[in-house]
């Protein structure tokens, strides 16, 4: 297994990855959405993220397949005087395929992420796990901080 940074070859797979993952929890999503009209709107999406640096999409592969990615948004901070301000991670999308799943992929995946941002220096990572994943992330060493507020629109 190789772990890396997504190039735009990985696109078409990472489009089908991010519309079975959302199926898969969703399954009505699929009947009031074709897959061109998705696969369109994404790929422009991705195209973007990984030619203008805002994005990083790490990926798990073997033999060329994708099997998990997480994307990583770099969110910058306000300098503050008397200290260094480095930004802080957004961790979103991660997904491992299913029958891949319980053999350490994910783990694996999300290890390299946070040696990563430690090597970078990011102040941390933050995510909002599903109620799936909360385990997944706590075996990981990630732990519940204060939940932030939020305004709906």
């Amino acid at each position: 297994m190789k772990v890396r940074l997504a190039q735009e070859t990985d696109i078409d797979q990472l489009i089908k990855m991010r519309w079975d993952f959302t199926l898969e929890d969703y399954p009505e999503m699929g009947e009031r959405t074709e897959y061109s009209t998705f696969q369109k709107e994404c790929g422009d999406f991705l195209k973007e993220a990984i030619v203008s640096g805002d994005w990083f999409i790490w990926i798990a592969e073997n033999d060329g397949r994708i099997l998990s990615h997480i994307y990583i948004e770099l969110l910058k901070k306000v300098p503050r005087p008397g200290r260094i301000t480095h930004p802080f991670a957004y961790m979103t999308n991660v997904y491992t395929v299913p029958e891949y799943r319980g053999q350490g992929v994910g783990s694996k995946l999300l290890s390299k992420v946070d040696e990563w941002a430690a090597d970078m220096k990011y102040e941390f990572i933050i995510v909002w796990p599903s109620e799936t994943s909360i385990e997944f992330y706590g075996r990981n060493g990630y732990t519940h901080c204060e939940e932030p507020m939020e305004k709906h629109f």
